[in-house]
């Protein structure tokens, strides 16, 4: 049953996602890929945390915060791919009216964590780079746990905001949604009424999350630019730019992804254009990332060589 009969409404009980296309030569092609993204994704980013844990030379508040991106990057794709790569094999995805507001509860949760642990890495390399001598101190492990629970309470407020906004949807009539998952806005456009209380309090927390982040990061890396520039050393200069570009690569594509999909008038793009770089945000940046931090960070390569060494000794 796709719907019951309520009073005078018809409510909605199941949505039919339309997906990223209707060629089925296409979907055969894409399920190939996004299944491979995804086992990738998966692997590395258990390796990441794997290797944290395990290793003793990476027990600093950087890994830290990089062993809980990973697991945010995890079930950041977890959330939407595999229902996605169902969606490839099969004429019609239907997912529930509770599974849908489940869905965007958790990619909103895990979207607004990966914000606040990218604000955290900066603050963390902007306290490495500009008050070394303090940074025990300041980056304690009380300190870190603290920044940790920051990330999760501000993805937990966000997505009770959209939760809240979900459950006022009046859903009486359409219920096929034109995405591969259930994002907010195309649930908006299927929607009958809602309440624009909500909808502007859920977009004023996202827009305070997005905001709150970037300036944190902003402010952080043009202290840490003014204090690599002010340094003598040549080496020391590298060095300390170094340990910069992984997190600068992640946060620009992030960041960079968000702006397009959730800033940028929506006049400007095409919805098949939005679903792209939907993929590309929530499928092909959680795998992008620990291949960013393991490839250019030595600290990281070198505790993958002496742990595979002691595993073959």
């Amino acid at each position: 049953m796709d719907s019951l009969v309520d009073r005078n409404h018809t409510t909605v009980t199941e949505f039919i996602l339309l997906g990223l296309t209707q060629d089925p030569v296409l979907r055969v092609i894409l399920f190939i890929i996004i299944l491979c993204i995804y086992l990738v994704t998966i692997a590395g980013n258990l390796c990441t945390i794997l290797l944290i844990r395990v290793s003793t030379q990476l027990h600093h508040p950087m890994y830290f915060f990089l062993s809980h991106l990973a697991f945010v990057d995890m079930v950041f794709s977890s959330s939407v791919t595999p229902n996605m790569l169902v969606n490839f094999l099969m004429d019609k995805n239907v997912i529930s009216y509770h599974g849908c507001g489940i869905q965007l509860g958790t990619v909103v949760f895990f979207g607004a964590a990966e914000c606040f642990l990218l604000a955290s890495m900066a603050y963390d390399r902007f306290v490495a780079i500009c008050s070394p001598l303090l940074y025990s101190t300041k980056m304690s492990t009380q300190v870190c746990v603290k920044l940790i629970i920051v990330a999760y309470t501000g993805g937990f407020f966000d997505a009770s905001s959209f939760t809240i906004s979900f459950c006022s949807f009046r859903f009486c009539g359409p219920n096929r949604v034109n995405h591969f998952f259930c994002d907010f806005a195309p649930l908006r456009e299927v929607a009958c009424s809602e309440d624009s209380v909500l909808i502007f309090l859920s977009t004023l927390t996202a827009g305070f999350i997005v905001v709150f982040t970037v300036v944190v990061i902003t402010i952080s890396y043009i202290y840490i630019f003014i204090t690599i520039l002010t340094m003598r050393s040549t080496e020391g200069r590298h060095k300390a730019f170094s340990t910069c570009t992984s997190h600068l690569t992640a946060v620009s594509l992030f960041y960079g992804t968000i702006t397009f999909i959730y800033v940028m008038p929506k006049s400007s793009y095409s919805t098949d254009q939005n679903k792209v770089i939907s993929v590309f945000y929530m499928v092909v940046i959680p795998m992008l990332n620990p291949l960013i931090y393991s490839l250019r960070n030595n600290e990281i390569k070198g505790a993958l060589k002496r742990e595979l060494g002691r595993k073959k000794f």
